[in-house]
């Protein structure tokens, strides 16, 4: 039977999500990948098990994480139901709806139907009665931001939600979905952005606006997908790494000679800094005030160790962030 580290919380730094009353760890947990059910269950549970331990209490999913679509749920509601079930109250859960998740025309994007019906879906796959958090995962252009944020709403006031949040949108449209929220006095907890020293559109108003609307951020691939780790330094591609897997979002091409450069030139600056690059890139999103946690993926229980540890060193002198945007330009 596993039972929780006593000390679990005296090494994690948690941070106030906006101007909410929710603090969440520097560190959080993203489950989409390798924790499908292409995946092994027990290396699935012990990494889980690592995290918490740690003091790791945000876990975040989406209805379409696996592969297969939904298998990182059922996952995760195994892990639940095994190791984690005494601690639910201890715990942040989040997940998602808006990506492709089942055929037909309501199996997708924004609507109140599809929304909440995957809503149902997921709690029942993860053995939940409600989330912590649930997330439109990507704007809809064609759906009316009154109907999915209406949606948001009926999942809280229904209890199935506690917090509302969105992900992928831009500032304007961030805006806009805050004064709906905000009218149907729904609480919007937080915005998900991707964000990494490789990809910087949320430094374009993103940023600002989270922390001018007091919502939280959470950062998800802030290591570019292991760009900004160890992994590709050598130019080649690992077995069994992101990018070489054929349906995965980092492609082969995106290992080209200009980003293994940047990516060794910062990784003498970590050695400088004690730090492995992955460690130094997630330290580098964390400084912002606006984001309040970043998401890590991780494979094996080291990685949830060596991540964690990040927390050891978030600051940074002047001098480091000239030479990071040297690197970058």
């Amino acid at each position: 039977m596993y039972l929780a580290n006593e000390q679990r919380y005296d090494g994690m730094v948690y941070r106030r999500c906006g101007h909410s009353g929710i603090l969440l760890p520097t560190i959080s947990l993203g489950l989409w990948h390798n924790f499908g059910g292409v995946d092994s269950l027990e290396n699935s549970r012990a990494m889980l098990r690592r995290a918490f331990d740690l003091g790791i209490t945000h876990f975040d999913l989406a209805n379409n994480y696996g592969p297969p679509y939904g298998s990182a749920e059922l996952t995760f509601g195994l892990a639940l139901k095994m190791d984690l079930a005494p601690y639910r109250d201890e715990m942040i859960i989040s997940t998602k709806a808006g990506y492709d998740m089942w055929p037909g025309p309501y199996g997708e994007w924004g609507s109140r139907k599809y929304m909440l019906a995957s809503l149902d879906q997921s709690l029942k796959r993860m053995g939940l009665e409600y989330v912590d958090i649930f997330y439109h995962h990507r704007p809809d252009p064609n759906t009316p931001l009154e109907e999915s944020m209406g949606a948001l709403d009926q999942a809280v006031r229904s209890g199935k939600a506690l917090y509302a949040g969105i992900s992928n949108y831009p500032p304007e449209r961030t805006l806009e979905a805050a004064a709906i929220l905000r009218r149907l006095n729904t609480p919007f907890l937080i915005h998900q952005f991707a964000w990494s020293m490789f990809r910087r559109a949320p430094e374009e108003g993103l940023l600002d606006t989270l922390e001018t609307e007091g919502i939280g951020g959470i950062a998800f691939s802030p290591l570019a997908q292991g760009l900004l780790s160890d992994r590709y330094l050598e130019g080649n591609i690992p077995a069994g790494s992101r990018a070489s897997r054929p349906k995965g979002f980092l492609k082969a091409k995106d290992i080209d000679d200009v980003r293994i450069g940047k990516a060794r030139e910062l990784n003498k600056l970590a050695q400088q800094r004690g730090q492995s690059l992955a460690q130094m890139a997630l330290a580098w999103v964390l400084r912002s005030n606006a984001c309040t946690s970043a998401l890590i993926g991780t494979s094996t229980v080291e990685q949830v160790d060596q991540d964690v540890a990040t927390i050891a060193n978030l600051s940074f002198s002047d001098s480091e962030l000239q030479k990071i945007e040297a690197i970058l330009a």
